[in-house]
């Protein structure tokens, strides 16, 4: 008493338990017009046999269903949305968004083919009325949008009611049937009947949409006080009971009926109920109480969507009102769309595709499921167990063969407009701000992708590009990061690494800092990297550690990337830099590009490669080749530039250049000069070049500064210049 007397004084929203927020909104959605008037047509049509196998397998769709939401459900702090809510905060905003919108214009517009179900029932039932019936659905309409409107503590206890009344006339149904039931009838109603129109598939179709509406307890998931306990019993109570509730009527009206009225238009229920009357009455209250459910359930999950600001012109349905957080708005646009189809009349059309959504939502959930399960995430650990991804994938396929099975035209159109919206959404690029299952699928594709890669044997066919960019100390050499990434192509790993000088304990917060700095640059500039960040005493350090220990697995960097500097301070961390790149046997290539270079075009000219060392030449030639493949070189022409000695035998050695190339596959052009200074014939035969690749080979006998002043000749030469080293690891020929 004390406790109730808290909580009145403080305001508190009522929150309702398992039976009022799910099992009862979930099991009036389920017993809908269906299980009146059509279900006496599958048995007809099926015989008992069939419809025991019909419903055994609606049922397991809607169980393994129920099952996958109740993991996730138990996975996480529900909040209102429902099906929206569970899917987004598992398969990311997308998918989320997709079922957001589909869930809300389905439900909206269920609405509109109930109320005009109860309008048709009500004039079967009173012929003599004389309004018309667009002003008894529309005054329906009001009276449902009205009972909402004032708040779902009211609509769930009007639902106590219906319920009530509902089960009254299952057991006029019940009384009367049994006194007809004849075991001689039900033999001859086993078998099947089936016709052109009335296949096993029709008839499954047919009846399929008497299984869906578990959703409708979801919807509430921010009304209930518990949402992780109550959305797994109650919805699984509702299945149970409706399944139980469908086999024994299926029994009853093939063991009460003639064969032939039950493939009639006769009201066949209604003629076996002891009080026929009660049997209207449970037709008005299984339509009422779905448009009183659907009314509910989409605008909380529009309100959902709204507060999540996917699109921010639909914020202003996000705002509740009173204690409880009541989606008026939304529920006010709920109303707009249900009288619009109801002024509308022609709902055959609207009809299919709205199962479709529903059906869309429903494998969607499962494959929220099946995705959570096999991501092997540890955040995945859902209090109900009794699941597994097989399940859930199977559920999800089914959902998908159910679709095509009801009508294949529309499950298409369906699935083409919702891969439209994914689009859109897409698109936008929205950073969510809950975590959802995108990166623990990465990581365990990844992680899988690393652990076969490692087992593999290298072999040069193989080979991909694997680049340490050393873009500085002080800032980030951009021109260093672009050239990488090209060279690369999207078909190997860039890093962009960065060294700090000092001690790791006084710069941790620095080196923090300047990682996610790092991190930003990349992603701003829209560089396919990764950044690195160490903190050493010297370079030399820095770099033998990054070699030694940046990298996982196959992914290691194969190639050490370096900016050309003529700095003789720096000559000396050069020249170990190269030194320890060669002993580790990585490959180096070395780009002289000015600090102001930016290649977002690439310079006019060609692809020039300087065929010398030959030791260098497989690595050159791969490396230009990846180059020209970025879509702003591929009108570059790749040159081949051969300074050969003045007596050399041209036509062999051009031959020999051809037989390469054609088996390397790459297409070149060929120019070999003869001549006595190597440099001069390439400068004066290089024309106008948009970069030249040049092999170098950093000697352990020679000084540092010798081979730099030998570099820098070449370096001079007027366009970018990449110097390249192969360590050995790479065949054109592979």
């Amino acid at each position: 008493m004390d406790t109730l007397k808290v909580a009145r004084s403080t305001g508190a929203p009522h929150k309702f338990g398992t039976f009022g927020g799910v099992f009862t909104p979930s099991l009036l959605t389920i017993l809908g017009v269906i299980m009146f008037l059509r279900l006496s047509n599958v048995v007809g049509y099926a015989g008992l046999g069939y419809t025991l196998v019909i419903l055994a397998a609606a049922k397991a769709i809607s169980v393994i269903t129920g099952l996958s939401l109740s993991s996730i459900a138990t996975n996480m702090r529900v909040k209102g949305g429902g099906a929206y809510f569970l899917i987004s905060r598992s398969l990311g905003v997308e998918f989320g968004g997709v079922i957001a919108i589909f869930f809300f214009i389905a439900q909206a517009v269920a609405v509109t083919l109930y109320v005009v179900g109860f309008t048709e029932a009500l004039f079967s039932a009173f012929p003599s009325i004389t309004m018309s019936p667009l002003a008894v659905s529309t005054f329906t309409n009001i009276l449902i949008f009205l009972c909402v409107y004032i708040g779902a503590g009211w609509t769930i206890k009007l639902q106590y009611g219906i319920l009530a009344v509902l089960m009254l006339s299952m057991v006029s149904f019940f009384a009367g049937a049994s006194a007809e039931f004849s075991m001689q009838t039900l033999n001859a109603n086993m078998g099947s009947q089936w016709t052109a129109e009335y296949s096993f598939f029709a008839v499954f179709a047919l009846f399929f949409p008497a299984v869906t509406g578990i959703m409708a307890g979801v919807n509430m998931s921010g009304d209930l006080k518990e949402p992780s306990i109550s959305i797994p019993r109650g919805t699984f109570a509702s299945i149970g009971f409706s399944a139980l509730l469908y086999l024994v009527i299926a029994i009853m009206l093939a063991g009460g009926t003639a064969r032939s009225e039950l493939t009639s238009d006769a009201f066949v229920m209604r003629d076996m109920a002891l009080w026929p009357s009660l049997i209207y009455a449970g037709v008005f209250c299984a339509t009422l109480s779905s448009a009183l459910g659907s009314m509910m359930g989409a605008p909380r999950i529009l309100q959902a969507f709204a507060r999540d600001n996917i699109f921010p012109r639909l914020r202003w349905f996000g705002a509740g009102s009173g204690k409880s957080g009541e989606p008026r708005r939304g529920i006010v646009l709920t109303f707009i769309i249900a009288q619009i189809g109801i002024v509308a009349g022609d709902l055959n059309t609207v009809a299919p595709i709205i199962t479709m959504f529903f059906l869309l939502t429903y494998g969607t959930v499962n494959l929220a499921c099946f995705y959570e399960g096999r991501s092997n995430n540890p955040s995945f650990r859902p209090t109900f167990r009794l699941n597994h991804w097989s399940v859930a994938l199977t559920g999800a396929l089914g959902c998908l063969a159910v679709m095509f099975l009801i009508n294949a035209v529309w499950a298409g159109i369906a699935i083409v407009l919702a891969a439209g919206l994914f689009y859109l959404i897409a698109r936008r690029e929205i950073t969510s701000k809950w975590g959802d299952l995108d990166s623990g699928l990465a990581y365990q594709n990844a992680l899988k992708a690393l652990l076969k890669l490692q087992q593999e044997q290298y072999h040069p066919k193989n080979w991909r590009p694997s680049i340490l960019a050393l873009v500085g100390s002080g800032h980030i050499r951009r021109h260093l990061c672009e050239y990488a990434c090209l060279l690369t192509a999207g078909r190997g790993v860039v890093s962009v690494g960065q060294v700090i000088h000092g001690e790791l304990e006084n710069l941790l917060v620095r080196r923090n800092e300047a990682e996610n700095i790092l991190r930003k640059f990349l992603l701003k500039e829209e560089f396919p990297a990764f950044p690195v960040v160490m903190v050493e005493d010297n370079m030399h350090a820095a770099v033998k550690a990054l070699l030694q220990c940046h990298g996982i697995g196959g992914m290691s960097p194969n190639t050490v990337m370096l900016g050309w500097s003529s700095d003789p301070d720096k000559t000396g961390v050069f020249r170990e830099t190269l030194a320890i790149a060669k002993r580790m046997k990585r490959n180096l290539v070395i780009v002289s590009c000015g600090e102001e270079c930016t290649l977002h075009e690439a310079p006019a000219g060609a692809i020039n490669l300087w065929w010398s060392p030959p030791e260098s030449g497989d690595l050159m030639m791969l490396l230009a080749y990846l180059l020209q493949t970025n879509n702003e070189w591929a009108d570059k022409p790749l040159r081949i530039l051969r300074p050969v000695a003045l007596k050399a035998d041209v036509n062999n050695i051009t031959k020999d250049m051809q037989l390469m190339l054609a088996s390397a596959r790459i297409k070149a052009e060929l120019v070999i000069i003869p001549t006595d200074a190597p440099l001069h014939a390439v400068r004066d035969n290089m024309g106008e070049s948009a970069v030249l690749f040049a092999g170098f080979n950093p000697a352990d006998d020679n000084p540092m500064a010798c081979v730099k002043e030998q570099l820098q000749h070449i370096v001079d030469l007027p366009c970018n210049v990449i110097l390249v080293y192969d360590a050995g690891d790479v065949s054109l020929l592979a």
